[in-house]
């Protein structure tokens, strides 16, 4: 099977320099509302996020569906999801799972719609969520607070993603046909997204898709989702568009932040990749001399005290080394040893 190819990026990162979509520049002439100033998806420069303190980890609840619930996926890589599936921490509100769905390159190219430091990685995963204050997708998508979008990125790894394995991959060659659809078991949808929910970005934003509403509060999580090269050809091969071609480079191009601030839940000024145990990749996060984490605060403060406890015993052993040799001065009296007995103890 062919390999997908990659080339490195600057700063450490394993993404792609982002490429542009030609077909798909005359979305904002065709849908007015995707020529907005609020649209996305956006580049992320690392050096320009804000960290913001306020911003607490995501909670999922309903995330692991028994295997006799069924789920709609359709041939465009769109998973349908019961509203059961929800965000309940991290945002101020709780909202409710609709869809999650993916983005892709082809096997010359990356697919992800995010990009970091203008790079982008393989491809992209979308779990779209409206507010559930409202009584529907429909009715909460021209609300400023009515959408909430969890995005994560899929890189090339050295092994199979077992959540990537069976849940989606095995089906799609049943929906190769624009149009077709499946019905597949229920699974732990939480497994498709990084295990560290606590590391992200935010910011608002849009549907990456026409009417490219503008009411989407973006959560962009730091750490990436590892898929073999064999999963990901899959991903970009199999499906065939309404042309009978495959269904490839399904994403958006990066758009304009026009003054917008981009949040982080953590300190952020240079990138780094690190591997994981569990075989996730993680976008880890170097920082200037100014800001510490928490492990850095403790390892100076051993330090300091290791140092003190040092100079106490090279003071103490100064000091006694100066009273014996006071001692052996002709001028002053011997001083006799005498072992402590039971009586002189007391």
């Amino acid at each position: 099977m062919q390999e997908i190819q990659q080339a490195p990026c600057p700063g450490g990162l394993t993404g792609t320099p982002s490429l542009p979509v030609p077909d798909r520049e005359h979305w904002g002439v065709d849908y007015q509302g995707c020529m907005g100033t609020m649209q996305s998806p956006i580049n992320i420069n690392m050096a320009k996020t804000i960290f913001s303190p306020q911003l607490q980890p995501i909670q999922l609840s309903g995330y692991s569906l028994p295997a006799n619930e069924k789920l709609k996926l359709r041939n465009t890589v769109v998973l349908e999801l019961p509203e059961s599936l929800a965000i309940t921490g991290g945002y101020a509100q709780q909202y409710q799972a609709v869809q999650l769905h993916l983005h892709w390159g082809s096997l010359l190219g990356p697919g992800s719609e995010h990009t970091i430091n203008r790079c982008c990685f393989a491809a992209e995963i979308h779990v779209v969520h409206y507010n559930a204050k409202y009584d529907s997708f429909k009715e909460a998508m021209v609300h400023l607070d009515g959408l909430a979008i969890l995005g994560a990125f899929l890189e090339v790894g050295p092994r199979e993603n077992p959540y990537y394995h069976q849940e989606i991959p095995e089906h799609l060659y049943k929906i190769q046909r624009e149009g077709e659809e499946v019905l597949v078991p229920g699974f732990n949808i939480a497994g498709l997204l990084p295990a560290n929910l606590k590391l992200y970005f935010h910011y608002n934003g849009s549907l990456t898709t026409p009417s490219c509403y503008q009411m989407v509060k973006w959560t962009v999580f730091n750490q990436t989702m590892l898929l073999s090269h064999d999963q990901m050809s899959v991903l970009v091969t199999s499906l065939r568009n309404d042309d009978s071609k495959p269904l490839q480079n399904s994403f958006w191009l990066v758009q304009d932040l026009h003054g917008r601030q981009v949040l982080a839940s953590f300190q952020t000024t240079l990138l780094l990749v690190k591997q994981l145990p569990s075989g996730k990749e993680h976008i880890a996060t170097g920082h200037s001399s100014s800001s510490f984490q928490a492990g850095d605060v403790l390892a100076v403060l051993f330090g300091v005290l290791f140092a003190i406890m040092i100079l106490a015993f090279l003071l103490y052993r100064y000091k006694h080394c100066s009273q014996n040799a006071q001692l052996d001065l002709p001028t002053k009296f011997k001083v006799i040893y005498v072992a402590a007995t039971t009586d002189n103890t007391m």
